[in-house]
């Protein structure tokens, strides 16, 4: 949704039976407030936006691997647990650690719209906490990491 060319991909992927005026409304919707969303999420000049997701229906890094700039995984039992960063130092860091993490700081394969795509092409430094539904502990021992290690 951070794009219009991922929003679209989105919406005829996730509701194909949309008629082209309601894929239009939506866009005009999304359109409206994004930019003000996005400057009330970036963070100040090298602060970091770190945001937390919890993922299901089988997500996990193995599909993010293709696109990703770098990888470490030193945990692959737990594949659905990882984190996903837009920053070279903080990819440094962050595989230092004993969580599975992605660098994806250019773009790779089709634009999906997503919020690391933008941070990326902004140099926005991100890291995304990704954790299957149901694992917040896993989450939060993440994020205490990311709080603990990056500046």
């Amino acid at each position: 949704m951070f794009t219009e060319i991922g929003l679209e991909r989105n919406l005829v992927r996730l509701n194909p039976e949309a008629s082209e005026a309601e894929r239009r409304r939506v866009h005009k919707l999304v359109a409206k407030d994004r930019e003000k969303l996005l400057r009330a999420l970036t963070p100040p000049q090298n602060g970091l936006l770190t945001v937390v997701h919890n993922n299901s229906r089988g997500y996990s890094i193995k599909d993010e691997l293709e696109i990703s700039n770098s990888v470490s995984v030193p945990a692959p039992g737990d594949p659905n647990e990882f984190m996903l960063c837009t920053d070279t130092k903080d990819f440094s860091l962050l595989r230092q650690s004993p969580f599975n993490v992605v660098l994806q700081n250019e773009a790779k394969g089709d634009e999906d719209g997503s919020l690391s795509r933008l941070a990326a092409g902004r140099r926005i430094r991100y890291v995304n906490i990704e954790a299957a539904m149901g694992r917040d502990t896993a989450q939060r021992t993440m994020l205490e990491w990311v709080e603990t290690h990056l500046p």
